[in-house]
């Protein structure tokens, strides 16, 4: 069983796949408490993997590309439902704080590192797809040694987008992500 916090149809909102549509898989908990965190995980529903399946379904149609994140999804996502969504066709990105080992076959990774806020949140996975990091003035610089195809800097709650293009401009490896799907006012 597994506690999902929700399950819905939507646009990618951020990274790498903004506006790409996809069928989001919301588990509850987390094992971080970041202060910025903008995730409610007081609600749970206990489902199995052919649950979780027919809701995927449910809601995205025939969309194939799902995004499990959280909290923290890798508490929780393991093999059994990973194999379980390849067999049904599906692509699967994470997002992950990256403290935690991951499941194999997962399509695309992305981390969001906690470290510089919460000190005992180090990575544990050794590269990504992507590397994401909220930016509130901290030293990012030393985040580029870890191995990502693609470094992402998004502002914190969206409220400090001039801030982050200044830097992003005076440091080009980054490149933007703003949480559009916020901006968009859709989920």
């Amino acid at each position: 069983m597994y506690r999902v916090n929700e399950i819905f149809y939507s646009l990618q909102g951020e990274g790498f796949w903004t506006g790409t549509p996809a069928v989001f898989l919301r588990f509850s908990g987390c094992n971080l408490r970041c202060p910025f965190c903008d995730t409610d995980f007081t609600h749970a529903q206990q489902m199995d993997a052919d649950q979780i399946l027919a809701a995927i379904a449910a809601a995205g149609g025939a969309c194939k590309h799902v995004i499990v994140t959280g909290g923290e999804p890798a508490l929780q996502l393991d093999q059994a439902l990973v194999d379980r969504l390849h067999e049904e066709g599906y692509t699967i990105h994470i997002e992950t704080n990256g403290t935690k080992p991951l499941p194999s076959g997962i399509d695309w990774i992305t981390c969001s590192p906690k470290q510089d806020w919460l000190p005992g949140a180090a990575p544990v996975i050794e590269k990504a797809n992507e590397l994401k990091m909220v930016y509130t003035g901290q030293d990012v610089e030393k985040w580029l040694a870890f191995k990502a195809d693609h470094y992402f800097l998004q502002p914190c709650s969206c409220q400090n987008t001039k801030e982050v293009v200044t830097y992003i401009l005076s440091h080009p490896r980054w490149r933007l992500s703003l949480q559009t799907h916020k901006y968009l006012d859709i989920r």
